[in-house]
């Protein structure tokens, strides 16, 4: 039945309820993906990068005060997360004083206090000072980093901790058991923050006294074809030569699916990390149940305080075996166990949980920047 009502104009939808509009910088990445699912949050894609193929956000095209300029009007929330060690120190100053004169709110998350990708982090700390000290709201993923901040800039972060990196619906690969214990190390294309001849030779000791302890370890070394740097290459290959008890695989760059499965077939994964802050890696290995023995730097040990993960001096082969001792101790589920997918399915039941609070609140402070709020 048509009621009176029916022909009735609209009401528009009241501000305080429509979806906040976010311009995450990166957009495309899989953490902004993740802490940017929300029902009341309205992401932007990335612009694209001029001569740059398809998929490739860096450096990011919206950060640049003349774009922001140019949008002022399709954005309520500039989040930067990752890719401002493109600019130069002032630039993103630049960009955050468009944003605030735009009307856009602006929030950064610190993730790299200690940046990965650079062997010189000295430009890289006063651009950290840039968007600390001029974001409205800071995010970061562990207290020791909240701490680090509050020290450093008097900034109050908000800890918010790291989502999932392997997708719930992902089919896990069966892994064949092994009758030895076995550790994989994966360098990669040796970035700038990863020692990789200084970890083959702490794992060397730390093999060495396991087998003393009569404890069978096989190890596996993973190294990218392409490196960035061919001298520490070599030297792991030499390393790894004359190694009894270590394998070392060259490939090319593996897919999620080919990673999944090398990454579930092991008994602890070592993170070769000589300075950095998170590790996105070390997620991935708690969502599939591998535990890790992460280097004594940065906040790793804080991103799973659950005993997951065991920290080591890097250099200490037999403080790395003692790590590796006790996390098999406390989580020893084998690979291609039962036990294995249980842990598995267990964690993936409780990622559910904590990646949609952790959503949550990022809408949340979203809309409090978006509506003139403070915390």
């Amino acid at each position: 039945m048509k009621t009176e009502t029916d022909d009735a104009p609209r009401q528009p939808e009241p501000w305080s309820m429509r979806p906040v509009t976010v311009l995450s910088v990166p957009a495309a990445h899989p953490y902004s993906q993740r802490v940017g699912a929300h029902q009341d949050v309205r992401m932007l894609a990335d612009p694209e990068v001029p001569g740059a193929a398809e998929g490739v956000w860096w450096p990011p095209a919206a950060l640049d005060p003349e774009w922001i300029r140019a949008h002022a009007d399709e954005v309520d929330v500039l989040h930067v997360h990752f890719g401002t060690e493109s600019f130069a120190p002032g630039h993103v100053a630049a960009c955050i004083a468009a944003a605030h004169a735009a009307g856009w709110r602006v929030v950064y998350t610190a993730h790299d206090l200690d940046h990965p990708q650079l062997a010189d982090s000295a430009p890289y700390r006063r651009q950290l000072h840039e968007l600390i000290s001029g974001a409205d709201e800071v995010i970061t993923l562990t207290p020791g980093a909240a701490d680090e901040i509050a020290e450093g800039w008097g900034r109050t972060a908000l800890v918010l901790p790291h989502p999932s990196i392997v997708p719930a619906d992902a089919a896990l690969p069966p892994v064949p058991a092994d009758a030895r214990l076995r550790v994989g190390v994966h360098l990669k294309d040796l970035r700038p923050n990863v020692d990789g001849p200084g970890t083959v030779r702490t794992l060397r000791t730390a093999i060495a006294v396991l087998r003393e302890e009569g404890t069978a370890v096989q190890a596996e070394v993973r190294l990218n074809r392409r490196v960035r740097d061919a001298a520490a290459a070599r030297q792991v290959r030499e390393l790894c030569a004359d190694a009894e008890d270590i394998t070392l695989i060259e490939e090319d760059r593996l897919d999620d699916v080919a990673l999944h499965l090398a990454v579930s077939a092991l008994d602890a994964c070592v993170l070769p990390y000589r300075h950095g802050t998170h590790s996105g890696w070390l997620e991935m290995c708690w969502d599939l149940g591998v535990p890790v023995a992460a280097p004594r730097v940065g906040q790793y040990a804080q991103q799973h305080p659950d005993g997951t993960v065991a920290a080591f001096e890097p250099s200490d082969g037999a403080d790395l075996a003692r790590a590796l001792r006790d996390l098999w101790a406390r989580h020893g589920a084998r690979p291609g166990s039962l036990a294995r997918a249980e842990v598995v399915a267990e964690r993936r039941r409780s990622r559910a949980v904590t990646d949609a609070a952790v959503a949550a609140a990022h809408a949340q402070v979203y809309r409090r920047l978006r509506d003139g709020a403070t915390r």
